[in-house]
């Protein structure tokens, strides 16, 4: 018999380890069903969901070149109401899906503060090159002594506690 993905078979399981099971298909080839194919539910104990020599519809998802047959068998079971039903909008998720979503609010804009203000740009027009310098130095240090104290009170120095 010829074995092709998408087609659905019915097999009989000969082997369960902690990662899949194995399954007899017609013809005497053998496939592997993974932990994550067994239910749409969450798997932890294969034997809870499969036991041995059980019989089982299974769905081929993948023939590897080497001959390995991987199987579903929660592909090939039909789809239950709850697998047909679309995601919960994005307004819902995370509310119990039947709570009506808040109505969206409009917050008024935050000022950020990255721990210095912003400085107008430094306009070259009829500067020299040294009065450049010294106002780039300047605005530097600026910076510098900002970021210091910055990082100083993030990291709780003795400057900062009070005495």
């Amino acid at each position: 018999m010829q074995l092709e993905v998408g087609s659905i078979l019915e097999g009989r399981v000969t082997g369960i380890t902690k990662f899949g099971a194995f399954i007899e298909l017609p013809g005497g080839k053998t496939g592997m069903v993974h932990i994550s194919e067994v239910a749409s539910s969450y798997v932890k104990e294969i034997t809870d969901y499969l036991s041995m020599n059980q019989m089982v519809k299974v769905k081929i998802i993948g023939i590897t070149p080497e001959g390995k047959v991987s199987l579903s068998i929660k592909q090939a079971a039909p789809a239950s109401p709850t697998q047909d039903r679309q995601p919960a909008p994005r307004a819902l998720r995370g509310q119990g899906g039947d709570r009506p979503a808040r109505p969206f609010q409009r917050r008024a804009p935050r000022e950020v503060s990255y721990g210095f203000d912003r400085r107008q740009p430094i306009t070259n027009e009829n500067m020299s090159f040294e009065d450049m310098m010294s106002k780039f130095k300047q605005a530097s240090d600026d910076k510098m002594s900002d970021l210091k104290r910055y990082t100083d009170m993030k990291r709780g120095s003795a400057r900062n506690r009070p005495r």
